[in-house]
């Protein structure tokens, strides 16, 4: 009974299956111009992509807290990609979409409730909070590439922007999670290498540090600076400003499907987009 039980919590989630065959579908109608609204097409690849991603990313938390000594998580159901596992409908889903909505910005969400204190080293504690954005990284990575290669010739425009957007807000997403500020993975890799002293006096501020990370992004210098930051990543994937402003765009199919110029015009120098 006990080895079916186990099976059980490590069978991939139907939920999860379900979610991959939207973005499947999603990226097809968008490719073959089916969908009569391209935009609402992008909308849903780019949404049910954001939480497969999600669902990796925990995964990849859970699975290595797992190796590092934490077995509860297969009793929590971590181990099956089900979102339903660790999402909350407002932190995890609500406000990623907002964010997206407001400024295409990939938010952190989801959370998986690790017992850290039977992880048996500091190290696999600092692995085990690297994991999720580092899940992240290789997916922008997955992403990315084929600009890089040039291997996106010669595909839909449309297609071309919808990746693109991808890759940004997954690139947004590691740079924020890794930023060592409580609440967000980046403090939980060096938080095992802090004194308990300070582990406590830091605790109280965890629920509000991307609370004031996005604070710190409506600040018009600090915004700035960080999407400079973000495009030169994504130059260094031979993404251009081009390819995620219009995948931008058609994400907000609500507002009609833009009026956008062939890709190739501005490959050829034709266009320029100075900012968002």
């Amino acid at each position: 009974m006990s080895s079916l039980a186990t099976r059980g919590e490590r069978r991939v989630s139907p939920v999860f299956l379900a979610l991959v065959a939207i973005m499947a579908v999603s990226i097809w109608a968008v490719w073959t111009n089916f969908s009569a609204s391209p935009g609402f097409a992008v909308f849903l690849f780019v949404v049910s992509g954001w939480v497969v991603s999600l669902c990796l990313h925990e995964f990849a938390h859970a699975r290595t807290a797992l190796h590092g000594g934490d077995f509860t998580v297969r009793d929590k159901g971590y181990l099956t990609l089900n979102p339903l596992r660790y999402t909350h409908p407002l932190l995890s889903l609500g406000l990623p979409v907002i964010f997206v909505i407001m400024g295409g910005i990939g938010l952190p969400g989801g959370a998986v409730f690790i017992e850290r204190h039977r992880i048996r080293s500091r190290w696999k504690q600092s692995l085990m909070s690297a994991a999720g954005p580092l899940t992240d990284a290789v997916f922008a990575a997955a992403l990315g590439i084929p600009f890089l290669l040039g291997a996106l010739d010669g595909l839909p425009d449309n297609v071309c922007y919808a990746l693109a957007f991808m890759v940004q807000l997954h690139v947004t997403a590691v740079i924020l999670n890794f930023l060592p500020v409580p609440g967000l993975d980046g403090f939980g890799v060096i938080e095992p290498w802090l004194s308990p002293r300070i582990r406590q006096q830091i605790a109280p501020f965890a629920p509000f540090g991307l609370l004031a990370v996005f604070g710190f992004l409506w600040i018009p210098e600090v915004n700035h600076v960080f999407f400079d930051m973000i495009n030169s990543v994504l130059d260094t994937l031979g993404i251009s400003q081009w390819d995620t402003y219009h995948g931008y765009e058609l994400f907000r199919f609500w507002e009609g499907t833009p009026d956008i110029p062939p890709r190739s015009d501005f490959t050829d120098g034709l266009y320029t987009i100075v900012s968002r």
